[in-house]
């Protein structure tokens, strides 16, 4: 046997032995099959469910899941469809793992719970048996034994429990059983289990009704926006004269002024034309009405008499104030019509009636909590409660066009890891899934997209879609590849260094025919200075002057490896000819050698020479002086 609770409620779990029900790797374990839980509290049941990952050739998958108390037509009714638990029940999953999570529990609550998984497979549904079985119960109660008070449980403890004694009120720190002794006439007594004092049994008097205490209608009441509630309860005086009465929020004191004095919600600013209290004769009422969010509060009455006064520390009455929220039940398959659903996550008391809004305007003839309609995309939808138009639900509306970025946002280098971001305005929240052009199967799903080794083939148009019930959107992103090896920055620098050369050498020939011109002397044939000092006329050599040898062509040649994958190295000499003294002062001539060898000729030490003239380029400026 073992005690524990949920988050906000005192729960008993009676048998805490894991049960696995199924066979086949079909099945489903639950963490307990008996649980016992008081009436106001909130409750979890677990469990974690099975199946076989291949099955008759084809790979499972899970399509649907749910948890159920009865059936129609034999088939499980899903608990959130159930009106009985509407706004009081959640699913949670986290891999195989199941939770159903009950609150405000109700004595009728009590069931057996079982859970339902369906999947892709034929046959593939299976349904848990026999279940947990759920107790709610009233919780601890006090009995009165003339002289002496028991505390008691209509759910089994564990062995040797610890208790906690409330004397009008406030906590009697000495006492830890399960009974109290002594006891007296004019006071009133509760009892609550050690770790969970916000669920005491309800005060008695030790004989009779006569004596000082306060009981609350209901532990916790949740309401709409912009409605009303009322809070109550009974009050009794072991003296028969009550001076003053008043009701507050424990949370809010008199500034300045001692903070045990709570302060009237009546005289309260906050709650200005708001609150109305109506006291008769042993039993008063709160209404507080055009409730506000922040109105969620705990509230607590309190009377005073000439010799005694009621400041006690049990849970008054809590209020949980929510907004209103449309839900889209369904779209129809031609997506232009659906129906929707005003939604609380309180259960309403009674029939209300609601007021729908198309794009802002009234819709008169509707005032139930679901409307059926035609819509088209740009259409936006809210509701409120009738009478209470001024605080409307959030607009429902589908999806805005999505916004896309590209990280990092300057050129995409071959090799680079590129990452996509989507998103969209759209309220219940968008789904996002990421498509290449040309491409049928979606690429990912989520607002984030990552490629990690972007290739030239990943070049190409990317959209995103951002899809809810109610439409879709969709944005563009195009993305292309650079280069970015080595080869290919090598063949741009050598590229930029042939350039440069040719350039060089175009330079130093205008240059040098521009000054040759410049230096001819008159009657003196133009061809010669047009002729080559490599070659020369094969008739008879050409006489000359000082200022013609300064003239010379420039000749260029280019090889290259066959191994054109190897690095190429460059070395650029100066070529120093062999000249007379005489002319050293005369000859301004700027002679130039470069050479390029690959890599592999390097290397190949043994064929040196040989490998050099199939890899070295020489380019080469000479002077021939006259005979």
């Amino acid at each position: 046997m073992s005690l524990t609770a949920a988050a906000s409620g005192f729960v008993v779990f009676l048998l805490s032995v894991q049960v696995i029900q199924g066979q086949d790797d079909w099945g489903v374990t639950y963490t307990s099959t008996q649980i016992c839980a008081v009436k106001g509290s909130t409750v979890n049941i677990r469990c974690s469910y099975t199946y076989p990952y291949r099955w008759k050739g084809s790979v499972t998958t899970v399509e649907k899941t749910l948890w159920f108390t009865k059936m129609n037509y034999y088939q499980p009714v899903d608990l959130t469809t159930d009106s009985e638990y509407s706004g009081r029940v959640q699913y949670s999953y986290k891999n195989k793992d199941c939770t159903l999570r009950i609150s405000d529990l109700r004595e009728r609550d009590s069931a057996v719970y079982k859970f339902m998984f369906t999947t892709n497979q034929e046959g593939g549904r299976y349904i848990s048996s026999p279940g947990v079985t759920l107790s709610v119960t009233a919780g601890l109660q006090v009995i009165s034994h003339s002289n002496w008070l028991e505390c008691q449980s209509s759910c089994r403890l564990p062995n040797n429990p610890s208790y906690v004694w409330y004397k009008n009120g406030q906590e009697i720190q000495t006492q830890t059983s399960y009974y109290l002794n002594p006891v007296y006439y004019s006071d009133s007594y509760s009892c609550a289990l050690q770790g969970y004092k916000d669920f005491p049994s309800p005060s008695v008097c030790v004989q009779g009704e006569s004596c000082n205490r306060v009981t609350y209608t209901d532990r916790s009441i949740c309401a709409s926006e912009g409605s009303s509630v009322d809070i109550s309860c009974t009050y009794s005086s072991y003296e028969d004269q009550v001076e003053s009465k008043l009701w507050f929020r424990r949370e809010r004191n008199h500034r300045g002024q001692n903070p045990s004095q709570p302060e009237d919600l009546s005289t309260d600013s906050q709650y200005t034309g708001r609150v109305h209290v109506e006291t008769e004769r042993g039993r008063s009422t709160l209404r507080i009405s055009d409730l506000r969010e922040r109105d969620s509060a705990e509230y607590h009455f309190k009377f005073i008499t000439p010799s005694f006064e009621w400041r006690s520390s049990l849970p008054g009455t809590t209020l949980t104030v929510t907004a209103l929220q449309v839900q889209v039940i369904r779209v129809y398959q031609s997506q232009t019509k659906a129906e929707l659903k005003c939604h609380s996550s309180c259960s309403p008391a009674g029939r209300l009636s609601y007021v729908w809004f198309k794009n802002r305007e009234h819709i008169t003839w509707v005032e139930t909590s679901t409307y059926t309609t035609w819509f088209n995309p740009t259409d936006v939808f809210s509701c409120a409660l009738k009478g209470h138009e001024k605080f409307p639900s959030p607009s429902v509306y589908a999806p805005k066009l999505p916004s896309v970025s590209v990280s990092p946002s300057a050129e995409i280098v071959e090799g680079s890891s590129v990452t996509l971001t989507c998103s969209s305005d759209a309220n219940p929240a968008a789904n996002y899934t990421w498509y290449k052009e040309n491409e049928d199967s979606p690429k990912a799903s989520g607002q984030i997209f990552t490629i990690t080794d972007f290739r030239a083939e990943h070049s190409g148009n990317y959209y995103c879609e951002a899809q809810n019930r109610r439409g879709r959107q969709n944005s563009t992103l195009h993305l292309t590849v650079v280069a970015g090896s080595m080869k290919s920055v090598a063949a741009g620098s050598i590229t930029a260094i042939f350039l440069a050369i040719i350039f060089l050498c175009a330079f130093l020939f205008i240059r040098r025919k521009r000054s040759s011109k410049r230096t001819t002397e008159p009657g003196e044939r133009p061809d010669n200075q047009a002729q080559g000092s490599v070659y020369d006329s094969p008739s008879a050599p050409v006489q000359r002057t000082p200022a013609e040898q300064q003239d010379d062509l420039c000749y260029a040649s280019v090889s290259f490896s066959k191994n054109q994958e190897d690095v190429l190295y460059s070395n650029i000499r100066l070529v120093q000819p062999h000249r007379h003294k005489e002319e050293e002062e005369d000859e301004d001539v700027e002679y130039t050698a470069v050479n390029f060898k690959s890599a592999s000729a390097i290397k190949e030490s043994g064929n040196q020479k040989a490998v050099e003239d199939l890899s070295e380029l020489y380019s080469t400026v000479s002077k021939h002086p006259r005979v």
